[in-house]
């Protein structure tokens, strides 16, 4: 028994912010999972949970990805000698395999990337990132219609 690894029960989520308007706004075709280039007190800020990429975007650029409208905001006992920027561009790490895939389709079929989950894991903070089209207003209305249906249909079900 001294070979198995223990985990902490009920340390909380390792998700610290989803983007629910993205799947709202876009149908997100594909999914890759980014490391971000972080300092100090952006780290802390995460661990208490002020972030915010719900305007947030990806692109790239000369070969790497940034991400864009990612806000971060500084706690309070952030330290006095550096000036924490909360909106500042945020280089992302990714492989090159899946950065030359990303322009691929970001540049020949018209398909944009959106943030859609920050998260923990082994102790590092990762960026899910949807590759993504525009929905049009029917399509918004059909989704919304469906999801209806399958409350709908399992209310009745229950009340079987």
């Amino acid at each position: 028994m001294s070979g198995k690894s223990k985990k902490k029960k009920g340390a909380g989520s390792s998700t610290i912010v989803l983007n629910r308007k993205a799947r709202h706004e876009f149908s997100i075709e594909e999914k890759f999972e980014a490391g971000m280039l972080l300092e100090g007190w952006e780290v802390k800020a995460l661990r208490a949970g002020r972030v915010n990429i719900a305007e947030s975007y990806v692109t790239v650029k000369n070969g790497e990805a940034f991400i864009f409208n990612c806000t971060i905001n500084p706690l309070q006992t952030a330290s006095t000698h550096i000036n924490p920027e909360p909106k500042r561009i945020r280089k992302l790490l990714l492989n090159r395999n899946e950065l030359d895939k990303l322009t691929g389709l970001i540049e020949r079929k018209g398909y944009t990337l959106v943030a859609t989950a920050m998260y923990w894991k082994k102790g590092r903070a990762k960026l899910e990132i949807g590759v993504a089209k525009g929905k049009k207003l029917h399509d918004k209305r059909a989704d919304e219609k469906d999801r209806d249906w399958k409350r709908d249909q399992a209310r009745m079900m229950k009340n079987r």
